[in-house]
């Protein structure tokens, strides 16, 4: 079917089918997994460059001993700071409430004291003779191990 008075190109799109598109691409501003990907690289980095939050208390610094002993898990503790508070597994009691306290517990379990190395002696001696009274019949005073030389 030869057209004479048509060149060959002229022929050859008026043969040519057109495809029209059904579906079209939808294009926005930012790709959506482009974006959630970043999103979650921000949130990685944020968690892994983040403070880990601390637990509220009292700093103790506890004294340095050569040698090691201590206290079962799950041994009752008695925090002593410099200050003379006393915190009897994490609760801020007075000396007449911490008295009574000890008076109500087993007197199986070991008394773990963590004293500050600023306190006085006269308050761990009295500290011993509350839990004497308690019944308790093991007291473990808290150390620190000492340093390690590389």
């Amino acid at each position: 079917m030869r057209i004479p008075d048509q060149s060959i190109q002229m022929q050859f799109r008026s043969v040519r089918r057109r495809f029209t598109a059904r579906y079209r691409r939808s294009v926005g501003p930012i790709d959506v997994v482009a974006l959630l990907n970043v999103i979650l690289l921000l949130g990685m980095f944020q968690f892994t460059a983040s403070r880990f939050v601390l637990q509220p208390g009292v700093r103790v610094s506890l004294p340095e001993a050569p040698f090691l002993d201590g206290a079962l898990p799950g041994a009752r503790v008695l925090t002593i700071t410099q200050e003379g508070m006393f915190f009897f597994n994490d609760e801020h009691l007075t000396r007449a409430k911490l008295e009574a306290a000890l008076a109500q517990t087993n007197g199986d379990d070991p008394l773990l004291i963590e004293a500050d190395a600023g306190t006085g002696y006269g308050t761990l001696m009295d500290i011993y003779a509350m839990a004497q009274r308690a019944g308790i019949r093991e007291v473990v005073l808290a150390t620190r191990p000492p340093a390690v030389e590389p």
